[in-house]
C-alpha cells in the first residue's frame, strides 16, 4: 500500500460527497463522551460480478456497486452501530448522533487525523496483494470462454458426465477507516473465485457429484496459469466417477486419517471459532478457562496467519485498520492465544491480533478467523496410511455443524477411502464423521510433513456475517474417531 493507493481510494470515496480529513475529525469529535472508549468510521465501496454456466450455456450473470459507511462507537462491553448507503456529511452527523446515544450527553474528548494523514505509511506494513481490480484482468467474452473451456473438459473425461455447472465470480473492494487513536488507513482488496460442480450417472441412474476450484486476492488470469482451470474439471469429474463406484462406509469408533488441505475445515468449525476472543470473553467457549493448559496432543500447532501472499482469507489490514499478523494459537498442544478484535481485546486486557472482521459496512466487526491452519509434523502420508489396519481415510468434506460451546461437530466427507492392513481398499461414501473437536485434537499421533492450504473457497460465517477465509493442515491421524456409514464394522 503506497500513497498513491491512499491519494486513490480518497479520490474514489471521500471526493465525490465533498468530504475532508476535517470533516472527519468533526464527526468523530461528535461521537466522543466522556463514556466512549472508542469510535470508527469505516467506508466501503465493491464493485462485484458473477457468471455461471450450466451445461453450456448462461444461467446467471450479474454486476453490483454497493459502497456505505458505518460509525461504531465503543464504551465498555456495549457497542452502538449505524450505518448508511448515502455518504455525505449530514448522514455522517445522523450517524455519530445515533451510534453514541448508547452513552449518556456531554463531554469534549477531541483528535487529531492531520499528523496520521502526513504519517499514515507507518499503520500499513503488508503489501499482500496486488490493487488492480481482477473485474478488469479480461474479458466479458474470455470469461465465458473460461467457462465453456472447462464444460468441455469435464465431459471429455467420461461418457458418464451428464451435467456440468461452472461459475467464476470477483469482486474488488476500496475500504479506508478513520478512527478515534487518530489512524487514517485504506486497503484495496482484489477477491476472485473460480467453481465447478458435474453430476454423473451410471447405466443403472445412480447418479452422483463432484466438486473442485478455487480462488484468493488476484486476476482471473491466475485461474488459467497451466491450465489450471482445466485440471479443476478432471478432479471434479473424477470424484463424481470415484462416488459412483463407491462403496458404503463402515459405522462406528476407528482410527480416521484426514488428508492435507481441505480437511482442515474440520479444524476451522470444531476448534477455530472456539478460540475466537469473544466467545472466550463471554464463557462461552470450551477454551475460555484453558490459556496455558494442554488442550491437544504435543504433536498439534495451530495458527491464524492473516500475511499469506495471494490467500482468500489474508488482509493488509483487518476491518478496525489493524494489520494482520501470524497468530499462535496452540503450540505444541499448549493453548497461547485466542484471535481478537480491538473491542474484546481491550476487555481482556490484551491487544488485538488483527482479528476485527465485518461483512460490509453494515456490519460491526468481531473477531474472526483468517487463514488458520496446522503447522506440519514429520511423518510421511504413506507411514500414517501404513500405521491403520481397519479405518478410513478422509480426502475431502462437503458440509459439516458444531457447537462452539461443546466444540461437538459433525462432518459429512465428500471424498473417502475404506483402509485395512495399511493399504487403501476402496472408496466409500456416506461416511459421517462425529466428534469433539478438543478431544479429537488430543487424538492425534501422526502429523504430516505435506501441509497444504485449501484452493481458496472457503467461506466463513459467524453472527449472519459471512466473510472470506482459508483453512489447512497436514495429513493427520486420529487414533479414535465415530464414524456414521451405513455397513457395520
Amino acid at each position: 500500500m503506497t500513497n498513491k493507493d491512499l491519494l486513490y481510494v480518497k479520490d474514489l470515496i471521500l471526493t465525490p460527497s465533498e468530504l475532508t480529513v476535517n470533516h472527519l475529525e468533526s464527526v468523530l469529535n461528535k461521537a466522543l463522551l466522556p463514556e466512549v472508549d472508542f469510535a470508527d468510521l469505516y467506508f466501503e465501496q465493491i464493485y462485484a460480478e458473477s457468471l455461471a454456466l450450466e451445461d453450456g450455456k448462461v444461467k446467471d450473470a450479474g454486476y453490483t456497486i454497493d459502497k456505505g459507511v458505518g460509525l461504531r462507537v465503543v464504551s465498555g462491553e456495549k457497542t452502538g452501530y449505524a450505518y448508511s448507503d448515502d455518504i455525505n456529511l449530514k448522514s455522517l452527523e445522523n450517524s455519530a448522533i445515533a451510534a453514541k446515544s448508547i452513552v449518556k450527553q456531554g463531554s469534549n474528548k477531541k483528535i487529531s487525523l492531520t499528523k496520521n494523514l502526513r504519517d499514515h505509511s507507518t499503520n500499513i506494513i503488508h503489501s499482500l496483494y496486488d490493487s488492480s481490480n481482477p473485474l478488469e484482468s479480461i474479458s466479458i467474452a474470455d470469461k465465458k470462454s473460461l467457462l465453456e473451456e472447462v464444460d468441455k473438459e469435464a465431459r471429455r473425461y467420461d461418457s458418464k458426465i451428464k451435467k456440468v455447472e461452472v461459475s467464476l465470480s470477483g469482486s474488488y473492494k476500496v475500504v479506508l477507516i478513520v478512527n478515534s487513536l487518530g489512524m487514517l488507513v485504506p486497503d484495496i482488496r482484489p477477491l476472485v473465485r473460480f467453481g465447478v460442480t458435474v453430476i454423473a450417472e451410471d447405466s443403472k441412474g445412480h447418479k452422483e457429484s463432484g466438486s473442485a476450484g478455487g480462488g484468493g486476492r488476484f486476476g482471473y488470469l491466475d485461474f488459467t496459469k497451466d491450465n489450471w482451470h482445466l485440471e479443476q474439471a478432471r478432479e471434479a469429474a473424477r470424484v463424481a466417477i470415484l462416488n459412483l463406484e463407491s462403496k458404503p462406509a463402515p459405522a462406528g469408533m476407528m482410527p480416521v486419517v484426514l488428508g492435507p488441505g481441505w480437511p482442515g475445515v474440520l479444524l476451522h468449525e470444531a476448534v477455530g471459532h472456539g478460540l475466537e476472543g469473544d466467545f472466550n470473553r463471554k464463557k462461552s467457549s470450551v477454551f475460555h478457562d484453558k490459556l496455558g493448559q494442554k488442550v491437544a496432543s504435543e504433536l498439534c500447532t495451530v495458527v491464524d496467519n492473516g500475511t499469506l501472499d495471494l490467500k482468500r482469507g489474508s488482509l493488509n489490514i483487518d476491518d478496525e485498520g489493524v494489520p494482520t499478523q501470524n497468530t499462535v494459537l496452540i503450540e505444541n498442544g499448549i493453548l497461547k492465544g485466542y484471535m481478537q478484535d480491538r473491542l474484546n481485546a481491550k476487555l481482556m486486557n490484551t491487544e488485538s491480533t488483527g482479528n476485527g472482521r465485518r461483512e460490509s459496512y453494515a456490519h460491526v466487526p468481531m473477531p474472526r478467523m483468517t487463514n488458520t491452519y496446522m503447522l506440519p509434523g514429520k511423518h510421511k502420508k504413506d507411514e500414517i496410511i501404513k500405521s491403520i489396519s481397519k479405518g478410513l481415510y478422509a480426502v475431502s468434506f462437503n458440509g459439516g455443524q458444531v457447537d462452539i460451546t461443546s466444540g461437538q461437530f459433525v462432518f459429512v466427507a465428500s471424498e473417502a477411502y475404506y483402509v485395512e492392513n495399511g493399504e487403501i481398499k476402496y472408496p466409500v461414501k456416506g461416511a459421517t464423521l462425529i466428534g469433539n473437536g478438543p478431544e479429537v485434537l488430543k487424538k492425534v499421533s501422526m502429523v504430516g510433513d505435506d501441509l497444504e492450504l485449501d484452493k481458496g473457497i472457503g467461506t466463513c460465517g459467524k453472527d449472519g456475517q459471512s466473510v472470506p477465509v482459508c483453512v489447512g493442515q497436514p495429513t493427520i491421524k486420529i487414533d479414535e474417531l465415530t464414524v456414521g456409514g451405513t455397513k457395520s464394522e
